[in-house]
């Protein structure tokens, strides 16, 4: 049985989905606990579901759909940071309306885009399966940009995600520090869209920094672990998916949505 599962990565497309899903896994082990830290899942969602409207955007013009999707997804982190940080809006409204602004400009685009838009389909559930090298690297390059950018402003950015209003006392520009992992997080969103869709990529972002808070101690432990387990769904997903022909974005987040409930109850 596990020379059957082994045997599965002789194929040039599942090496190059199998390295981009483990390039993803670490990005998330990194900007995820950031998400869960400062408490912003829902606006990543709100980003990834925004990112449609660039998508749809890409389409209508003829230019490659995920490069619009990346401008749409960091202006709109931007909005909702800046609208909800000095208007007199609450920022679940701020999510709720670059979300359904988004998502409804993307349709209306698709719709008046001519031909068929091939993609859709695997930019709303993923497909792993169809990324390529190129993908690979751009995947790598995001990772280790954003690894450089945390280790340059570790401190400053544990200060902001555990005592924000100290931060501010000592003359941490919090907002911009704020505003800077809100386009960090648009930039792993859009990566990962294509690794599990813009329906479950906030998913793979937070459920292993969820599991791994469970058990360990200390940022860059629980960082490493997440990654860890990261690489672990995406694996065993890919794995499973081929075995029983299922779309593998949605295995890989069923695996991990088992992991999760599995690890809730030990914890217990």
């Amino acid at each position: 049985m596990i020379e059957l599962q082994l045997d599965i990565f002789q194929y040039d497309f599942m090496r190059v989905a199998l390295a981009a899903g483990l390039a993803s896994a670490v990005l998330c082990g990194i900007i995820g606990i950031y998400v869960i830290l400062n408490k912003i899942v829902f606006i990543s969602d709100g980003i990834a579901h925004a990112a449609f409207g660039g998508i749809g955007l890409g389409y209508f013009l003829g230019f490659d759909p995920l490069i619009f999707g990346v401008g749409s997804a960091v202006l709109t982190a931007v909005g909702i940071g800046m609208v909800s940080g000095r208007a007199r809006v609450s920022e679940d409204t701020a999510i709720g309306v670059f979300m359904a602004t988004g998502m409804a400009l993307g349709v209306m685009l698709l719709t008046l885009s001519k031909g068929y838009a091939r993609d859709l389909y695997g930019y709303l559930f993923g497909n792993i399966l169809a990324v390529t090298i190129n993908d690979v690297l751009l995947i790598s390059g995001l990772t280790l940009a954003i690894m450089l950018l945390i280790y340059i402003l570790y401190k400053e950015f544990l200060i902001m995600s555990f005592d924000p209003v100290y931060g501010e006392a000592i003359g941490l520009p919090v907002k911009s520090l704020r505003l800077l992992l809100l386009a960090m997080v648009a930039f792993s969103v859009v990566v990962l869209i294509k690794i599990v869709g813009i329906i479950m990529v906030i998913a793979l972002l937070t459920i292993p920094g969820a599991i791994s808070r469970q058990h360990l101690r200390g940022l860059p432990s629980i960082m490493a672990g997440s990654a860890v387990l990261g690489s672990i769904f995406v694996t065993v997903g890919l794995i499973v998916s081929y075995m029983l022909d299922v779309p593998s974005g949605a295995t890989i987040i069923l695996t991990a949505a088992i992991f999760f409930f599995l690890s809730t109850l030990y914890s217990r």
